[in-house]
């Protein structure tokens, strides 16, 4: 069967052939993973790190929030910097940055020297996930790149999974104490530096990828447009429906990355940091996810659906997997509530896949990184929104979240709609439309 593309044009089937483009997947997963160690640890070490510096709340609110602030505008630099110089150079940049970042947490001593270490840190991540859809759009045809981005996301929560084993080798078989264990870890982005500039190289200069899965990778038509520049990305709509999709979904990730441990102390009496198991199923049913929704997406297109019905059928499919949370607050059964949210976070993460994606069916490889950034500050932004929106909420209702819980099952629904108002057939920018 001829595949149909967004633009309404056909290719003639070309085989699925050679694994090579799976190396650069798992080389991806594990960057994602040393990215959310090194983004998580402070906040498991906290506690401890308030005892002995003497924070206040407002103090360790204060760090959270640099961070947030850097990483958010640290999207728009990143994705520059990588449609710039490429992904190869872009995303060593971006590792370099960050484990710096990670490694200045060990010299730092006062509140303000902790906010410049999550500056850093922030600024670096942020190239994370440009980088990613940067390289699978090089590395994946169009047909298979929602099912490759779903495998990497799905790392995110093996790195917020592994970060308490992490510190707990370190400080409690190591003996090292917190300092020393920001610094040591630091070898973590070191190897990932080395290992990226080994072996990543686009598919036609890495001399180990053969001729037929060459022909896979490159099979999809000719991009209309090679390059968009800053200027040309802000006034497109096809930007602006992924911008608004994450300005309107990422919150929903942040919530439940940084409430999630307090609603279960509060609601089940349950420390989350020292009781895993709940947060292992709730975080491997989003990797299910994450996964599930890049495949099914995939599969869409490869059964001759359009990548327009591909793409937003599968992320409305993944909205109406969030609408369990409307049946969270208020149940007895903490492992009922467990798998409620396990299911609405396998739903973010499906997705989360397939918005992903997007970008590179509708923008020139060469101005991939930017549209990401563009979408991850929007998120960023919204993170925030979020984070003080769900404070005052949550002191005005004596800390029910079932309002919060319920504004989260909505918002994906309105991503699709504004995705599919912006951009209604997810069609690649035409060469008159950049000039």
């Amino acid at each position: 069967m001829a595949q149909a593309f967004a633009d309404g044009g056909t290719a003639a089937p070309v085989p699925r052939s050679g694994r090579y483009r799976w190396l650069i997947v798992a080389l991806l997963f594990a960057a994602t993973t040393v990215n959310y160690i090194d983004r998580t640890m402070l906040g498991l070490l906290a506690p401890t790190l308030g005892d002995e510096l003497k924070w206040t709340e407002n103090d360790y609110g204060n760090i959270v929030t640099a961070f947030q602030f850097a990483y958010a505008l640290g999207f728009l630099l990143m994705g520059w910097l990588i449609d710039r110089f490429g992904p190869k150079i872009g995303y060593a940049i971006a590792i370099s940055i960050w484990t710096v970042g990670h490694v200045a947490h060990g010299f730092a001593a006062s509140v303000v020297s902790f906010m410049l270490a999550r500056v850093i840190l922030g600024v670096g991540e942020a190239g994370h996930f440009p980088s990613v859809v940067r390289a699978s759009s090089e590395w994946f045809p169009q047909k298979e790149r929602s099912y490759a981005i779903g495998w990497v996301n799905s790392a995110t929560t093996i790195g917020v999974i592994l970060t308490a084993p992490t510190v707990a080798l370190f400080m409690r078989v190591l003996g090292f104490d917190w300092r020393e264990t920001f610094i040591y870890t630091g070898a973590f982005g070191a190897l990932l530096l080395i290992l990226w500039l080994w072996f990543y190289s686009n598919p036609r200069e890495s001399g180990k990828v053969s001729e037929a899965e060459l022909a896979w990778i490159e099979h999809d038509p000719p991009e209309k447009v090679e390059r968009l520049g800053w200027g040309a990305i802000v006034t497109k709509r096809e930007a602006w429906a992924f911008a608004v999709a994450k300005f309107l979904t990422d919150p929903v990730w942040f919530l439940m990355l940084f409430w999630l441990p307090k609603y279960f102390s509060t609601t089940y009496d349950v420390d989350l940091k020292i009781v895993l198991l709940p947060m292992i199923i709730m975080y491997l049913l989003s990797d299910a996810g994450s996964i599930l929704g890049g495949w099914v997406s995939s599969k869409l297109i490869q059964a001759g659906h359009s990548v327009n019905f591909a793409r937003k059928v599968t992320m409305i499919g993944a909205g109406l997997c969030v609408l369990p949370l409307l049946f969270v607050t208020g149940l007895d059964n903490m492992w009922l509530a467990v798998v409620l949210i396990g299911i609405a976070l396998a739903g973010h993460q499906a997705f989360s896949s397939t918005i992903l994606s997007i970008p590179p069916d509708m923008f020139p490889k060469r101005a991939v990184g930017s549209v990401i950034g563009l979408g991850g500050f929007m998120g960023g932004v919204g993170g925030m929104i979020m984070a003080k929106s769900t404070g005052l909420v949550l002191d005005a209702t004596g800390g029910n979240y079932t309002l919060i819980f319920a504004a989260c099952t909505t918002v994906y629904f309105l991503a699709v709609l504004a995705v599919h108002i912006l951009s209604p057939r997810l069609a690649p920018v035409s060469v008159e439309s950049a000039k």
